[in-house]
C-alpha cells in the first residue's frame, strides 16, 4: 500500500448510502479478501472529525466505487453524488449498481457494473468482473497474492463485516427495543431467500442452502407467521429485499451468508422491512461448526422477537421439533436432501445411505427418519420392477414414516409422509386420519398442503381442495407447480377453461416446460377443443403419440382416432409391458372398449396400482363410469365419504 505522508494511502474509497450499509458490507468483506484495502465511513472512530477524515480518504484513495441504489439516486442521496462528482474530476470514478437504477444525469457515461442482489458470492462472474477492473485500475496483476488488508488501528474486523450499527448492541437490547413498539407494527409474513455459500467452494452449497431451508421450517412453527415455501425464496434471490417482499407478497425478508470452513463457521444473518426495505435486525454469528444448530434456532428466535411475537416455551420447544443436536448428523441430514433432488436411482440409493448414516448417529432424529420414508416411498413408486416389489418398497416406508411420528409425533413431516404412503397402498381412510393430524400441527405448510390438496381433489373434494391449492400458491406463489396442481384439480372438477387460464400463469412462471404445455393440451381435448390439443402436443412432442400416454388419450375421444389409440397402446407395451394397467384402461375407455378398459382396471386393483388414486375423479374413465362393473372395483378403494 503507498504511503502519503507518512500515512497509508487506500486503494478504494466506497461511497454509499449509510441506509445500504449493511448491503454493501459483503462488497467490502469480498474485496479485502481479494487483497484490496478498502475505507467506507465504518472506519471512522468517535473522536474523528468525520467530514475532514471521509474528504482526505476521499482525495487519495487510488479509486471510487461509487454505489447507486434506490437511496444514493434518490433526493438523499447528495452526499454520494457529491462524492461521485470528485471521483470524475479525478478520473477515479468506478460505477456499482445494487438496485434497478439508473446513475443520476452527468453520473450515465460510464458503465455501471451491476451487482443487483449479489450477496457475496465471490464466484460470481458479475463480481469477478468488477474485481478485474479495479486491479487494472490499481496496477495490480490477476492471480497477484492477496496482501494484508486489515483495517484501521482500533476498529474491528467483525464490526466492518457486520456492517451495521446494531453490530455494537447487545441480542437483548436490540430484542427489547423491537418488543417495545406497538403490536400494530407486527409482521406477520416472512420469505426466506438463499444463504449465499461463502466458503469459496460451490459443493459447499448444500449447506448454505440447507441452512435457509431448515429456517423456513423453523419459522412456519410460528403460529400466525406466513412462511413463503423454497421455489419462490430462490425465484427472488437475485432481488432487492424490496422487490423480493413485492413479488412474493410478505412483509420481511431474512437474507443472509454462509461461511464455512474446518475450524470455524460464520453465519451472517439480517431482517429487511419489505415495505421500506430498511433493516430490522441483524447479527453475525462466529462459531465453532459443531455451534451450527443453535445458530439456526437463535436466528429464528431472534426473527419472532423482531417481529415483536412472543414465544413461549412451547413455542421454543416447536422451533427444534423433528430437529437433532448432533451437529454430524445434521450435516449428512443435509446433503442426503441435496442428493434426493436428481431423483436418478443411483441419487436416491446414495441419499438413504447418507439418511441411514444420520439415523445412526442419532437414532431420534425425526426429520431424518420422515426424510428416509419419502426416499423409500419414492424408490418404491419409481423403480419397483413388480407387484411384489412394490408391495414390500410401501410396506418399508409406512413402516419407517410411523417410526417418524413416533420420535417426532409434533413434527407435520411424519403424518405428511404417512398419508402419502397410505394413499399410494390405497388405503386411503387411514391415508384421511393421518392428514387431519397433519393439519392439527402448525409448521411446514409450505411442504405439506400441496400433498394434503392434491388428496381432496382425488376423493371428490375439490372445493376443500381449491382452497387448500389457494393456500399453497400463497406460499410458493412463484412456483410453476403450484398453479400446475390447482388446473390438475380444476381438471378433475371437469372445469377445463378454469384450468387451462391456471396453466397460462404455470407457463409464464416456466415457458417451454412440455408438462405444461400437454397438461394444457389435454385440458382442450377434454374440453372439446381437439384440434387445439393436437396441435399443441404436435408442437410439443412433435409425434402426440410420444406425450404421456395418459394426456395424448384425451384426443381419442368418442374413438375419433382408433390409429393414435393402438399406436399409444404399442408404446405402453414396449416400454412397460403389464405394468400400467391403470393407463392401458384410461386408453381403452376413451376408445370405447369398455369390456378392455374395466378388465385392465381389475388387474389394476389386483396389483394395486397407483393410478387408482384417481379413479373416482379421472374424466379419462367417463366413459365407463356408470358400468356396474366399475362401481364394484370403486366400491374396493376405501375412499373417505
Amino acid at each position: 500500500m503507498p504511503l502519503l505522508g507518512g500515512a497509508a494511502v487506500t486503494d478504494l474509497f466506497l461511497s454509499y448510502k449509510a441506509e445500504d450499509r449493511s448491503r454493501v458490507a459483503p462488497l467490502v468483506q469480498a474485496l479485502e479478501n481479494d487483497g484490496l484495502s478498502v475505507w467506507w465511513d465504518e472506519h471512522i472512530g468517535g473522536g474523528d472529525e468525520w467530514r475532514d477524515t471521509i474528504l482526505r480518504h476521499l482525495e487519495t484513495a487510488r479509486a471510487v466505487v461509487v454505489v447507486w441504489s434506490r437511496r444514493s439516486v434518490g433526493p438523499n442521496g447528495q452526499f454520494v453524488r457529491d462524492e461521485a462528482t470528485r471521483a470524475l474530476k479525478r478520473g477515479v470514478y468506478v460505477p456499482v449498481r445494487i438496485d434497478k437504477v439508473d446513475p443520476p444525469l452527468g453520473f450515465g457515461e460510464t458503465q455501471a457494473f451491476d451487482l443487483q442482489g449479489w450477496k457475496g458470492d465471490r464466484s460470481d462472474p458479475r463480481y469477478q468482473a468488477t474485481l478485474a477492473t479495479l486491479r487494472k485500475r490499481l496496477g495490480i496483476k490477476s492471480g497477484t497474492a492477496k496482501r494484508s488488508a486489515e483495517p484501521a488501528a482500533g476498529v474491528s474486523r467483525r464490526t466492518v463485516v457486520i456492517g451495521g450499527s446494531l453490530a455494537a448492541v447487545s441480542a437483548a437490547g436490540v430484542a427489547a427495543w423491537f418488543l417495545a413498539r406497538p403490536q400494530g407494527e407486527r409482521g406477520e409474513s416472512i420469505a426466506v431467500l438463499p444463504f449465499a455459500n461463502l466458503s469459496g467452494d460451490p459443493a459447499q452449497s448444500y449447506f448454505s442452502e440447507g441452512i435457509a431451508e431448515e429456517l423456513r421450517s423453523a419459522l412456519s412453527r410460528i403460529a400466525g407467521l406466513k412462511v413463503v415455501a423454497r421455489t419462490s425464496s430462490e425465484a427472488v434471490k437475485d432481488e432487492d429485499a424490496k422487490t423480493a417482499a413485492h413479488e412474493l407478497g410478505v412483509n420481511n425478508i431474512l437474507t443472509g451468508s454462509v461461511r464455512r470452513s474446518p475450524q470455524m463457521i460464520r453465519v451472517s444473518a439480517q431482517l429487511v422491512d419489505g415495505q421500506q426495505g430498511l433493516e430490522r435486525w441483524a447479527e453475525v454469528y462466529d462459531r465453532p461448526p459443531a455451534d451450527a444448530l443453535e445458530v439456526q434456532t437463535d436466528i429464528a428466535d431472534k426473527v419472532a422477537e423482531a417481529l415483536s411475537i412472543r414465544l413461549g416455551g412451547a413455542d421454543r420447544e416447536r422451533l427444534a421439533q423433528g430437529g437433532t443436536n448432533n451437529p454430524e448428523a445434521h450435516d449428512l441430514l443435509l446433503k442426503a436432501e441435496q442428493y434426493q433432488k436428481d431423483e436418478s436411482r443411483e441419487s436416491v440409493q446414495r441419499a438413504i445411505g447418507v439418511v441411514d448414516a444420520a439415523l445412526a448417529l442419532d437414532p431420534k432424529y425425526g426429520d431424518a427418519w420422515s426424510t428416509k420414508a419419502q426416499l423409500l416411498s419414492l424408490r418404491a413408486g419409481r423403480f419397483s420392477m413388480n407387484a411384489a416389489q412394490f408391495r414390500a418398497g410401501y410396506g418399508a416406508a409406512e413402516e419407517i414414516a410411523r417410526k417418524a411420528i413416533q420420535v417426532a409425533p409434533q413434527s407435520r413431516r411424519g403424518y405428511a409422509a404417512l398419508g402419502e404412503i397410505l394413499d399410494q397402498q390405497l388405503k386411503r381412510r387411514a391415508a384421511f386420519v393421518q392428514f387431519r393430524k397433519m393439519l392439527a400441527l402448525s409448521g411446514e405448510e409450505g411442504r405439506t398442503l400441496p400433498i394434503y390438496a392434491t388428496f381432496l381433489s382425488e376423493i371428490g373434494r375439490s372445493g376443500e381442495a381449491l382452497q387448500a391449492a389457494d393456500q399453497a400458491i400463497a406460499l410458493d406463489p412463484l412456483n410453476s407447480r403450484s398453479y400446475g396442481r390447482k388446473a390438475a384439480i380444476l381438471a378433475n372438477a371437469r372445469r377445463y377453461t378454469d384450468a387451462i387460464r391456471v396453466l397460462e400463469k404455470a407457463a409464464q412462471l416456466s415457458p417451454g416446460v412440455k408438462g405444461i404445455a400437454s397438461f394444457r393440451a389435454y385440458c382442450l381435448a377434454m374440453s372439446g377443443r381437439t384440434a387445439e390439443a393436437r396441435r399443441e402436443l404436435s408442437a410439443t412432442f412433435g409425434d402426440p403419440a410420444d406425450a404421456p400416454p395418459g394426456w395424448a388419450a384425451s384426443l381419442l375421444r368418442g374413438g375419433s382416432d382408433p390409429a393414435l389409440g393402438e399406436r399409444l397402446l404399442a408404446g405402453l407395451r414396449e416400454s412397460t409391458g403389464d405394468g400400467a394397467p391403470y393407463q392401458y384402461a384410461q386408453i381403452y375407455a376413451q376408445l370405447g372398449r369398455k369390456e378392455e378398459a374395466l378388465d385392465a382396471l381389475q388387474k389394476a386393483w389386483d396389483v394395486r396400482d397407483p393410478g387408482l388414486t384417481t379413479m373416482l375423479v379421472d374424466p379419462l374413465l367417463d366413459p365407463v363410469r356408470n358400468e356396474p362393473r366399475f362401481r364394484d372395483i370403486l366400491r374396493l378403494i376405501d375412499n373417505p365419504t
